[in-house]
């Protein structure tokens, strides 16, 4: 059975060797960015015979026709993701280099509100939000504490996973 990136190959007319099926599976799997060095490993794993030059190359043609979109959230290495997943945004823990994805409706209506009043058709767009995960605020212990005093924040204790 052809994987969603192999049947998106295929309708935008590329020809599909063993090694690009490999890759558009392993993509097709994927549920993080890979970059090109973790794609080869991922797709090694499945065809000892993959060259990491195969996996540069059939990224790089993916690229042109739309099907990845390249992304780079930091850490020197362009990472992908597969153009079919809709809009969703990213948030990168800048600490772990963690990405989560999300949608949110409500941005989606602002920047075509945005685009609109400036006179604009929006045709794409982008965000990705970096920042630091934070440790849930503590609860101030009862005792001691004054009636109607508000809870203190404990100062976070090393970084976070």
């Amino acid at each position: 059975m052809e994987s969603r990136i192999e049947k998106l190959c295929v309708e935008k007319g590329l020809k599909m060797t063993g090694q690009r099926r490999v890759i558009a599976r392993v993509l097709s799997e994927a549920s993080d960015h890979p970059d090109v060095e973790e794609l080869y490993r991922r797709a090694l794993a499945v065809d000892a015979k993959i060259s990491i030059a195969t996996v540069y190359r059939t990224v790089r043609l993916l690229e042109e026709k739309g099907i990845l979109e390249r992304r780079d959230f930091g850490g020197g290495r362009s990472r992908y993701d597969p153009t079919d997943r809709g809009h969703h945004y990213h948030l990168i823990d800048v600490d772990s280099g963690r990405v989560l994805e999300f949608e949110d409706a409500e941005h989606e209506r602002a920047i075509q509100a945005i685009a609109k009043r400036l006179g604009f058709a929006l045709v794409g767009h982008r965000l990705e939000l970096y920042g630091r995960k934070q440790e849930a605020p503590q609860q101030a212990k009862p005792t001691g504490a004054r009636a109607g005093a508000t809870p203190r924040a404990m100062p976070a204790r090393g970084r976070s996973a």
